[in-house]
This record gives structure tokens, sequence and C-alpha cells, in this order.
């Protein structure tokens, strides 16, 4: 591996995205609004998710709580 290719993925290992405004930053708090930033990469999948239930049955509350389900 280069030194280049080495530099760029550890930068994209800290970039965040506002939860908030959408921006994208090198920092945990947006400095657009001062709102907490997120990672924005999704989580690894497994085939033997442990804990699959448990998020499909709170996204489908969050879903009935705002109305859309």
């Amino acid at each position: 591996m280069f030194l280049n290719e080495f530099i760029f993925i550890k930068l994209m290992e800290h970039i965040f995205k506002c939860s908030r405004c959408g921006e994208y930053t090198m920092n945990e708090v947006c400095p657009k609004c001062g709102s907490k930033a997120l990672n924005p990469k999704p989580q690894k999948y497994s085939p033997e998710d442990k804990y699959a239930d448990y998020r499909r049955k709170a996204k489908k509350e969050e879903l009935v709580k705002k109305g859309l389900l």
C-alpha cells in the first residue's frame, strides 16, 4: 500500500456528517451549525445478526410514532 492510499484511508475513517444540516466535516461537532456530527457509514452486515429483530421493531415503532406506517 502506498503512503497516499494509507493517508486517504485514515482520512475516510474520520469523516462525519452533521445530523442537522447534512454537511460533512472532520470534527465531531459541525462547524456550520454546532450540531453533533455522526459517522455516515452504515453498520457492517452479518447474516448472524443477533439484534436485527430489535432494530426492526424499534424502526417500526419510530415510523408508527411519526405516522408514516
